[in-house]
């Protein structure tokens, strides 16, 4: 599978850490999309808030996160999801 049909699910223990996350990105001009954890891989984390990030983005997010000592649980790759004809019916 080629890697840029991947995204990246960074997984938090709750909401303030993955908005905490959200906002360090945004500061350095980081894309990142908050989304809802596919219940594939919640597990048993309490918390249904991730963060999405494209193949092309997760080198420069990885040494973001690790260079603030982010506080996160998991990132977790998943094949792309999105499909942008959903509900178009012409």
């Amino acid at each position: 599978m080629p890697e840029e049909s991947l995204n990246y699910y960074i997984l938090f223990a709750n909401y303030t850490h993955g908005l905490a996350l959200k906002e360090l990105l945004s500061r350095e001009q980081l894309p990142a999309r908050i989304a809802p954890t596919p219940r594939s891989i919640q597990g048993k984390l309490s918390c249904g808030m991730s963060l999405l990030v494209k193949a092309e983005d997760i080198d420069a997010v990885r040494e973001c996160m690790e260079r603030n000592r982010a506080e996160y649980y998991d990132i977790v790759a998943m094949p792309c999801q999105i499909q942008p004809r959903r509900d178009r019916y012409c």
